[in-house]
């Protein structure tokens, strides 16, 4: 029944879309491509171009805009959340493991998060010191996080799903995500949103608060406040370690007087699948003075995120009682010679506490025709870590006493530019002037790992997560400068020619040279074709390059070293170069009706030297030596490595593998007319496919499974349909996306693979909203509406379907498949009252 009521929305829509009555526009340049945005084709954008005047319906090369008012009617104010429901080929991540929770992430066109540059307001934004180190998808991600970034203070975000390295820099291979701030010199708002997942829990509150001044005569003041509050939320059922397929309590896991029917949560008593609690606060300013002629302008951000995440649940931690007289812990429990630090077993959280602060300023103007803009931006990100209600087993076992809570170390991560950006028009004779552009850059990086308490890493470290060793702490230092000419000339009016060159220099990697050349031809008001050819790279990070630190489960360890280390070399890999990328667009922008946009754009990624996780190399298994090399890799980092799990391997980054993507993006756009009011839709549409065409990794360094999260694990098709019905007072927004299949390659020892597959889904988001007067308005809203859910884990091949399934060791019962695209806590419901003032 629901998915026939699915379909039926989806009939209705695109009948009302092809049969509706469309609104004229008064210019062809002015009709309506984002209407659901709130935005038309004739916004004048900022991005993918250095010429002034382009709007979105003349860019050469697709650029998507996502405006305020289509970013107020999110019911998770989270901008991550919002640019995945609102951009097909923006895809948020779900769900991270251990630190990856915490500061979740995204990517563009399939490839990797570093592979989408951001701007705040045309400038680099610093990128996050939490480098996502878990396998999956999203791993070896650093970029800027884009949830500490409030939406109520965008204008709007235009999104180039084009290859622009060769305009902007290393990163934006994928394409560029540029938030305009908003500018206003009077009115403010205040809004207050609650909501909570169906079934899974995870309550959310969240205040946000905007204020606009003007400063003097001509300048203004923008100020954006914020809190939002995010309950963790709870999936899984029964743990095959405790009860069995009936929830009876299995023997021999209980203590005399102490059975496991007293852990939280009995029986669901691993919680590793759920979400990070988090509290997150941000501020924002934003200012401006035009002085005539001359502006000086700036923006500085801050945020403060606390958030603590479930780990794996560990049994009863088991010693032998000490031999020397030293006391025992108060609250272990003894039984005979053995001492018992947690009878029930326990579930360790990981905290982090993290402040990311970044401020940029600067002056631009116009003389003699000469447009130039100076700016400074600095941006600093700085992860403290810890875990809590753990304990290390090493340190009971020695010494009879161990904390539950640890200080593990974290990272700071910091980014300073300088810019110099000038251009000019010249009338050289030709159908339009000739737009002259250049630039120079100069970047410093800086990243650190800083040491924890002694407890968290003496010996085998505090369960779930042990602290950095001194060893392991330190900073890496990275200079660089480039510069960069654009061109754009029209040898006859119907037709643009842009071209991009940039040179850039670095300090740890070398330098290189890139290129662009785009293109357009008007054929007529109603049809044109475009085209783009780029070279492009990406820099390693100073995370990819420099992160080392300890995971561990229950029954594994893996020793990630550093990939410019002596213990990455005793393994054969050398130091990280640059990825470098080639691009091919082409597209058509098309009126045939008036008042209806459509753009299709087909594109193919070639990435050389992409940089990965090598995936764990065993050097020990079910307690057996299998590699000698891996054993004295982690010797040499100066870590003893744990005696007591039967799996120990080690991890690196390196330059592993080639990958070619291709894809087509498609975007239809109206507005209807009726009696009763309009009506805004938009028609989104991509279509995307990544392939593994070289690897430079042994087949047990690059798994079936390391290439499945590459290939299969994110859809290939992802299409929304979203409508904006404004009557009156009332407003109505229906949102409805189809993703396709995605798949990944899962293996519960590393030897048989099976395939874990997450079917299509249609998912609905529905809003209404009412206005009783001008500046007041209740909504009220559902994201996911029917509650649909990623399937769980199968169970093994070749045994029962009631059979446990094995995650990192543990075993689990309907744990969800996490590399959902839509998540995996299914539907959420919210409301919110909002004040404009």
């Amino acid at each position: 029944m629901i998915i026939s009521s699915r379909r039926l929305v989806l009939s209705a829509s695109l009948l009302a879309l092809i049969a509706g009555s469309p609104a004229h526009a008064e210019e062809a340049e002015s009709a309506a491509a984002a209407a659901d945005a709130g935005v038309d084709a004739g916004t004048i954008i900022v991005t993918g171009t250095r010429a002034t005047g382009i709007t979105a319906a003349d860019s050469p090369a697709p650029v998507q805009i996502v405006g305020s008012e289509q970013l107020s009617r999110i019911g998770q104010p989270n901008l991550n959340q919002a640019l995945n429901q609102l951009v097909p080929s923006f895809t948020a991540q779900a769900f991270g493991g251990d630190a990856s929770n915490l500061t979740l992430t995204a990517k563009l066109r399939g490839l990797s998060p570093n592979h989408a540059l951001v701007l705040l307001d045309g400038k680099r934004r610093h990128p996050s010191a939490n480098l996502h180190v878990t396998a999956g998808p999203f791993q070896g991600a650093s970029a800027p996080d884009l949830d500490l970034i409030n939406p109520a203070a965008i204008e709007r975000i235009e999104v180039l799903t084009d290859g622009a390295a060769a305009q902007y820099g290393s990163d934006a291979i994928a394409g560029v995500i540029n938030l305009i701030l908003k500018k206003d010199s009077s009115g403010g708002s205040l809004a207050i949103t609650a909501g909570k997942h169906y079934e899974t829990g995870g309550e959310t509150i969240a205040t946000t608060g905007r204020l606009a001044l003007p400063l003097g005569e001509n300048g203004f003041v923008n100020a954006t406040v914020s809190y939002r509050f995010h309950d963790t939320t709870r999936l899984g059922d029964g743990d095959r370690r405790v009860v069995d397929i009936n929830g009876n309590l299995l023997p021999g896991v209980s203590l005399a007087g102490y059975p496991l029917t007293g852990a939280a949560n009995f029986p669901k008593v691993n919680p590793i699948f759920s979400d990070a609690k988090s509290h997150l606060t941000t501020a924002l300013v934003n200012a401006g003075y035009d002085f005539g002629g001359v502006e000086l302008y700036a923006n500085g951000t801050f945020a403060r995120r606390v958030a603590t995440a479930n780990e794996q649940y560990r049994g009863p931690l088991v010693v032998l009682r000490p031999n020397d007289g030293r006391p025992i812990q108060a609250g272990a429990v003894v039984v005979g010679s053995n001492v018992y630090a947690f009878p029930y077993g326990f579930v360790p959280l990981l905290k982090a506490t993290e402040e990311d602060w970044a401020v940029s300023g600067g002056v631009r103007g116009e003389t003699d025709g000469w447009r130039w803009d100076l700016s400074a931006t600095f941006g600093r990100d700085r992860v403290s870590l810890a875990t809590i209600d753990s304990a290390n087993f090493s340190l009971f076992q020695d010494f009879g006493y161990t904390p539950r809570d640890f200080q593990d170390g974290g990272f700071i991560g910091s980014q300073l530019t300088f810019n110099l950006d000038v251009a000019k028009e010249f009338d050289l004779g030709l159908s339009k002037p000739v737009n002259l552009a250049f630039g120079l850059e100069r970047r410093r990086d800086t990243y650190t790992i800083f040491a924890g308490d002694p407890e968290s890493y003496y010996r085998t470290g505090a369960q779930s997560f042990p602290g950095f060793q001194p060893s392991s702490a330190g900073q890496s230092k990275r200079k660089s400068w480039a510069g960069y000419l654009d061109l754009t000339v029209h040898p006859v009016e119907a037709w643009s020619v842009s071209l991009a060159g940039r040179y850039e220099d670095y300090t740890d990697i070398g330098d290189t040279a890139i290129g662009k050349i785009t293109t357009r031809y008007d054929f007529s008001d109603g049809f044109a074709l475009r085209g783009t050819a780029s070279t492009g790279f990406r820099a390693p990070s100073l995370g990819e390059s420099a992160y080392r630190a300890i995971s561990v489960s229950p029954t594994s360890e893996t020793v990630q070293v550093a990939a410019n280390s002596r213990a990455a070399a005793l393994l054969g890999y050398s130091a990280l170069k640059p990825e470098k990328s080639t691009n091919f667009s082409l597209g058509l922008v098309a009126r045939p009706l008036p008042g209806v946009t459509v753009t299709l754009d087909v594109y193919q990624i070639k990435v050389r030297d992409r940089i990965a996780s090598t995936g764990t190399i065993n050097g020990l298994r079910n307690f057996a030596v299998v590699n000698q090399a891996v054993l004295d890799a982690i010797a040499s980092t100066g870590r003893e490595y744990d005696k007591t799990v039967p799996q120990v391997g080690v991890s690196t980054f390196t330059n592993a593998f080639d990958t070619r993507t291709r894809g087509v993006d498609l975007v239809v756009a109206t507005t209807t007319e009726a009696s009763f009011g309009k009506i805004d839709w938009s028609l989104n549409a991509t279509y995307g496919q990544t392939k593994v065409t070289g690897t430079k990794l042994p087949a047990t360094a690059f798994t079936p499974t390391a290439r499945s999260y590459i290939e299969k694990a994110a859809p290939r098709y992802k299409v929304g349909l979203n409508a904006l019905l404004t009557s009156g007072n009332f407003t109505f927004s229906l949102r409805e996306t189809l993703y396709g299949s995605a798949y990944a390659l899962l293996s519960p020892d590393g030897a048989a693979f099976y395939e874990g597959r997450i079917g299509g889904a249609a998912i609905t988001d529905v809003e209404a909203a009412y206005r009783p007067v001008e500046w007041l308005e209740f909504a009220i809203g559902a994201n996911n509406l029917f509650d649909k859910r990623p399937p769980d884990i199968p169970a093994v091949p070749g045994s029962a379907a009631t059979n446990p399934v094995y995650i990192n060791g543990a075993q689990v019962h309907n744990a969800p498949l996490n590399y959902a695209a839509y998540g995996i806590n299914g539907g959420y419901y919210y409301g919110r009252v909002s004040v404009k003032f």
